[in-house]
């Protein structure tokens, strides 16, 4: 592996990183406006990377299939769909948490599933980075190191977000600052290493590229509809979570485009 892809791959674990600082210099928790702005943002960001860098690739590669090209993508984003509804059945998830009568057990536990929910939806994100740069490794015309940079900037700009949310309640709660920083940061380690091992595995991946592009995708799309958008809405009516979802969305266009 050059030193480039392993950039690449660093990027989004960064994103985090750079979130979770926020702790260190910052007061109390973060403004529920601006939290929802930063949901938003992150949830179009996650719309965009997964229909022009996940799964216009996977039916470019599945063009030889004719009219049945669409299968790939398909099949691959219900099987990333039906990957996340197991792991929630398995893993709780912040929304149940919701349900509970406020308290400190209660604020606790909901950050905790805060945390497991984030690094739940970190692995896949992890997956989809992996699975570019194994295309590309691997020669594949339809995938370029910018397009792979692309995805990997703009999952760091989603991450971004992540990081804070998680780091800011924890010192909230009393935890010190460097403690809730490490905890923010290690909820993003899990990228790095989901992308690696999906890089390691890239002899088997090829032949199934098109239907691991799309399962990231449709795992993606999960995460935004189950996790992302409930959260960008919550407490009182506000259209601010929408205009920076459109914000993120058109963000992780440009940077497609102008990149790739």
């Amino acid at each position: 592996m050059n030193m480039e892809v392993f950039r690449g791959v660093m990027i989004p674990f960064m994103g985090t990183a750079l979130g979770a600082a926020c702790v260190l210099f910052m007061k109390g928790k973060l403004n529920v406006s601006v939290q929802r702005a930063l949901t938003g943002f992150a949830a179009g960001v996650m719309v965009a990377a997964s229909v022009w860098s996940l799964l216009i690739p996977a039916m470019e590669q599945a063009e030889t299939m004719g009219s049945w090209a669409f299968v790939p993508a398909v099949a691959g984003v219900w099987l990333g769909v039906l990957f996340l509804l197991l792991l929630d059945r398995i893993i709780p998830h912040l929304h149940q948490s919701s349900e509970e009568p406020e308290g400190p057990k209660s604020s606790l536990k909901k950050t905790t599933m805060l945390v497991l929910a984030v690094t739940l939806h970190n692995i896949p994100e992890g997956m989809a980075v992996g699975v570019l740069y194994a295309g590309w490794m691997a020669g594949n015309d339809t995938i370029t190191m910018a397009g792979a940079l692309a995805l990997s900037i703009g999952i760091a700009i989603q991450n971004f977000p992540e990081g804070a949310i998680i780091s800011m309640p924890l010192r909230a709660e009393g935890m010190s600052k460097q403690k809730a920083f490490l905890h923010g940061a290690l909820s993003g380690i899990v990228e790095p290493v989901a992308a690696l091992l999906t890089m390691w595995g890239a002899s088997l991946i090829v032949p199934v590229l098109p239907y691991l592009l799309s399962f990231a995708a449709g795992a993606m799309l999960y995460v935004v509809v189950e996790e992302l958008i409930p959260e960008m809405s919550v407490g009182h009516h506000s259209n601010l979570g929408t205009v920076f979802f459109t914000v993120g969305f058109t963000v992780m266009l440009a940077l497609d485009v102008a990149l790739g």
